[in-house]
């Protein structure tokens, strides 16, 4: 290879094709589009790329089955209490960050519930969203306090109040 071919082939001021300037040019008339058809004309609204040429799309061909609520599951890091067991001394505070810390509740999650797998020796205070039954137990049992964290409040749906509502409480007021 020459430095005076490196060059060769590429062309930096290369002019636009100017489509439609008459027959002498090679793309007047139809410029380059072809004769009629979905394609021929400007304003057209092409197709996407599910589009399947008329046929019916593979997404409403298919038929739909059921209902997921997997978009409102709440997910929660579990912990057993002989897990404390093993983690925490006598006196600890137990809560999601000390639990991230000693790598019991790694995976991110809406919440943090203990349950009663395991024995459990050593008096904690356990903070977390939700215990089970033998859980909660096990660690009163060994002097320990268990807080649970409520949860979000719901919203509020009409604040207003019915119609009726309005009107009984109106009609109060004035006797």
């Amino acid at each position: 290879m020459n430095l005076s071919d490196v060059h060769q082939g590429v062309h930096k001021r290369k002019l636009k094709k100017r489509v439609g300037r008459g027959i002498g040019s090679g793309h007047g008339k139809t410029a380059g589009r072809g004769n009629k058809g979905q394609y021929a004309s400007a304003g057209a609204n092409l197709p996407g790329p599910l589009y399947e040429g008329g046929q019916m799309m593979l997404a409403r061909r298919v038929p739909m089955r059921g209902f997921s609520n997997a978009r409102f599951r709440r997910t929660y890091n579990i912990v057993n209490v002989g897990d404390l067991e093993q983690h925490f001394h006598d006196g600890d505070t137990v809560n999601a960050e000390t639990l991230k810390a000693r790598g019991l509740a790694k995976a991110p999650a809406d919440g943090l519930r203990i349950l009663g797998n395991g024995v459990l020796t050593r008096k904690l205070t356990v903070v977390a969203h939700g215990f089970s039954q033998s859980a909660r137990e096990k660690i009163q049992n060994v002097g320990g306090t268990v807080e649970v964290i409520p949860p979000p409040k719901k919203p509020v749906r009409n604040k207003m109040g019915t119609r009726k509502k309005l009107l009984a409480e109106k009609f109060k007021k004035k006797s």
